[in-house]
């Protein structure tokens, strides 16, 4: 955000902060959260990878498709290990999912006015 911005924002009574802020999350729930995400984002770029359908996966799984959509999107409803066990399933290593984790944040810490 640039400067002009959130200073006539905050101006406006407004407060720039990170999601973790926003949403009260500590810095254990934010590692989870942030973990849940990295593997859902591995999972899809490696079931694309492998051009596989989302509903081809589903198969594989014994699930359905709305179900790996919910995965690759980090829908609360599912379970680390369900992830875990289809990155398996799509041939993924215990290494894999080491770097994957290790790697650092794909994504950038959004900010949010309040």
């Amino acid at each position: 955000m640039d400067k002009n911005k959130r200073k006539a924002l905050e101006a406006k009574g407004w407060k720039i902060g990170s999601t973790q802020d926003f949403l009260e999350l500590s810095d254990e729930e934010m590692a989870y959260v942030d973990t849940k995400l990295e593997l859902a984002q591995s999972l899809k770029e490696r079931r694309q990878g492998k051009h596989f359908t989302q509903a081809k996966l589903a198969k594989m799984l014994k699930s359905s498709q709305s179900r790996v959509a919910k995965m690759e999107a980090g829908d609360p409803s599912v379970s680390i290990d369900l992830l875990v066990r289809a990155l398996f399933v799509l041939g993924a290593s215990r290494m894999d999912l080491a770097k994957t984790l290790a790697a650092p944040k794909r994504r950038q810490k959004e900010k949010i006015a309040s």
